[in-house]
């Protein structure tokens, strides 16, 4: 399916129909004809939320006949215009259409209107500078020549392979040494490489290496998922250069040699004993680097970054955490399980397979694109658990407000005796949950029988001991006891004193008579 929100978000970057081609697996032509429809519907990023796919499809390609006559454009009025700064056949070919939908004529597809000037080039031999615009495009790449590091225990070189990041119109560099050129190392030298700049470019220019595209191909590649969310939280769009292109870099390719020159030869005669201070010592190297005045024109690398800033996005609030997608199925306590740790998930889930996303301080469950929940990602003992309370079923729920505080505000609603009786039975037991049963069973006579006759039958067990049992409070429920009077109950135990048997000092004396 087309993808027509990411064409017209791409497209308002500045990004050339041909790269969105690329990016997003479609062709030229079907690009070209959602940003004409755009353009002549009046639809302009930023969209509206409510915005669908299907409404915004029906929006720019309502079934209604094609036209058939086209006006053709003034090709020599294109190419004197392709001459000034700034100016692209993209901006050229908007305002070719604005003329003809001004006069009632139709324009020409944008893919035909580049064949009629590139026909007209090869014509007359004509050749074409396209200067970088400012935070246009930062393109990035492992350097071929590696630095070296000296293991402090055994005395080994351990290599350091270096990641080079440039700016296409300052020139100005972003250097920094890692262990290995995996996917981690990979996501956090352009993290770190953004903060450097302070800003992002539209576009990120790779080669392509593994860990950033996961498909090399000519016309459509396929981006690493982890890089795509890269390139997702920062608004900035991934254009890989074409296989065995290396000009479609060539400011990278031309920094990697000088500064295999300016850094890495400049502290060949030192010797690091770690990482940072490797890195350290780059950083340094990498400042004068910057700093270093251009030979042909004026200013410097560092002075061009000051005047390109304003043109790099800003940056988020946070910076992006390298995530590692997972499978899980949701058990049957509605929770699942990640690195020995668990997390709920909403109860209706369970026995269904979610996806995990899993970084370093956050764990996020999705089912399919939809994000079911996130949980601040625990670490430490194995077996920990992180559960919700709206995740649980309603049962379930009801069960986890049990607590202390729930029977004492409960019991006090039902009256005085049933609240000590409450408290009695949370003090007596060692372990809380104990105590908490009993209340529960106090909880179930007042639906039983009801809250008054639980009372009645409080203040009895508690005329008995001044700790009553659950068991001695239902024992009384269950005889009919509480609904006696407490004066009978004296009446019948003084009766019951009359009949005792009492020996008096005269019984214990017959012996000695």
């Amino acid at each position: 399916m087309t993808q027509y929100r990411e064409i017209l978000r791409m497209h308002s970057r500045g990004i050339s129909q041909r790269s969105i081609a690329n990016t997003l697996h479609c062709s030229r032509n079907t690009v070209s004809k959602v940003i004409r429809q755009a353009q002549e519907r009046g639809l302009t990023w930023p969209l509206q939320d409510d915005l669908t796919e299907d409404r915004l499809a029906a929006l720019l390609f309502p079934r209604k006949p094609q036209p058939v006559e086209h006006e053709p454009p003034d090709i020599e009025k294109i190419h004197r215009e392709m001459k000034k700064d700034g100016v692209t056949l993209s901006l050229l070919w908007a305002e070719y259409c604005e003329e003809c939908h001004a006069s009632g004529k139709t324009p020409l597809m944008y893919s035909q209107f580049c064949h009629h000037y590139r026909q007209y080039r090869q014509k007359n031999k004509a050749t074409m500078h396209i200067p970088r615009k400012p935070g246009e495009q930062i393109e990035v790449d492992w350097a071929g020549k590696t630095a070296s590091l000296t293991d402090p225990d055994t005395g080994d070189v351990v290599k350091a392979y270096v990641f080079v990041g440039t700016l296409s119109y300052s020139q100005c560099a972003y250097v920094e040494a890692f262990l290995a050129q995996d996917l981690e190392n990979w996501i956090t030298a352009h993290v770190h490489m953004f903060e450097y700049f302070g800003g992002v470019a539209q576009i990120l220019v790779p080669d392509n290496l593994k860990t950033g595209v996961s498909r090399a191909d000519w016309y459509s590649p396929e981006i690493q998922k982890n890089y795509q969310d890269m390139a997702e939280h920062y608004d900035t769009v991934i254009v890989p250069a074409r296989i065995k292109k290396p000009r479609d870099k060539a400011n990278v390719e031309g920094n990697v040699g000088k500064i295999s020159t300016w850094i890495l030869a400049a502290i060949r005669h030192l010797k690091f004993f770690s990482l940072a201070e490797l890195n350290d010592a780059i950083k340094a190297r990498l400042e004068i680097y910057n700093h270093r005045p251009f030979q042909r024109k004026e200013g410097s690398r560092y002075s061009l970054l000051q005047e390109e800033k304003t043109y790099l996005l800003p940056l988020p609030k946070t910076p992006f955490e390298l995530a590692i997608w997972k499978v899980a199925t949701v058990q049957f306590n509605y929770h699942i399980s990640v690195d020995g740790m668990y997390y709920s998930v909403p109860f209706e889930y369970i026995k269904q397979e979610v996806s995990v996303k899993v970084t370093r301080s956050t764990i996020e469950v999705f089912m399919g694109r939809t994000r079911l929940c996130s949980h601040p990602r625990l670490h430490g003992r194995k077996g920990q658990y992180n559960t919700v309370q709206i995740h649980m079923p309603p049962d379930h729920q009801k069960y986890f407000e049990w607590d202390s505080e729930y029977f004492v505000n409960w019991s006090s609603q039902v009256g005085p005796c049933a609240k000590a009786v409450v408290e009695g039975l949370l003090a007596q037991h060692k372990v809380k949950q104990q105590g908490i049963r009993a209340c529960i069973g106090l909880l179930k006579l007042a639906d039983k029988y009801s809250p008054n006759r639980l009372e009645r039958s409080c203040q009895r067990a508690l005329s008995f001991s001044a700790s009553p049992s659950h068991k001695t409070v239902k024992m009384i429920l269950d005889a009919g006891q509480d609904k006696l009077e407490l004066n009978e109950q004296k009446d019948h135990q003084e009766n019951d004193n009359s009949y005792a048997f009492t020996r008096g000092a005269r019984h214990y004396g017959r012996k000695n008579q």
